[in-house]
């Protein structure tokens, strides 16, 4: 049998569930709106507790990511996100689940050959692009300032 590419977006179109996009959105916002109002609870109850402002934002992180990675580990964050979709992607969060997702799935090869090497799978990227950025952008800014 010849699978036209007329015939194969005919079968893509019968096997992709249809998603509701209205939904998908609103929940995205809701969800993410959520961990941002958390986040700005948590950084209130920190300079509440006498943390200067730099203080509470770093604990405000610290603290996201560590409930992020505790929630993934329970299994929680994966079922939050079937329903959430986008919303669980708010930068902080996202990325603690990213990573501690990927090092879940390998702690079976081993705690150097899985855990070790696989858990930099998604940060790796994050981290070698995010540097070269900021170097780019610290040259630029001192060239600006220069003239």
């Amino acid at each position: 049998m010849q699978v036209t590419p007329e015939l194969y977006q005919d079968m893509q179109k019968q096997a992709v569930p249809r998603s509701n996009s209205k939904v998908n959105v609103l929940m995205a916002f809701l969800t993410g709106g959520t961990v941002c109002t958390i986040g700005q609870i948590l950084f209130f109850a920190f300079q509440n507790l006498g943390f200067s402002q730099e203080q509470s934002m770093t604990w405000t992180s610290v603290t996201l990511v560590i409930c992020s990675a505790l929630l993934t580990g329970l299994g929680i964050y994966e079922k939050m996100a079937k329903h959430a979709g986008a919303g669980t992607l708010v930068p902080i969060t996202g990325f603690a689940n990213a990573i501690a997702s990927s090092a879940i799935e390998s702690k079976t090869e081993g705690y150097i050959l899985g855990i070790g090497t696989k858990i930099f799978t998604i940060a790796g990227p994050v981290i070698l692009y995010g540097t070269a950025s900021s170097v780019i952008y610290g040259l630029l800014y001192y060239l600006i300032q220069r003239i």
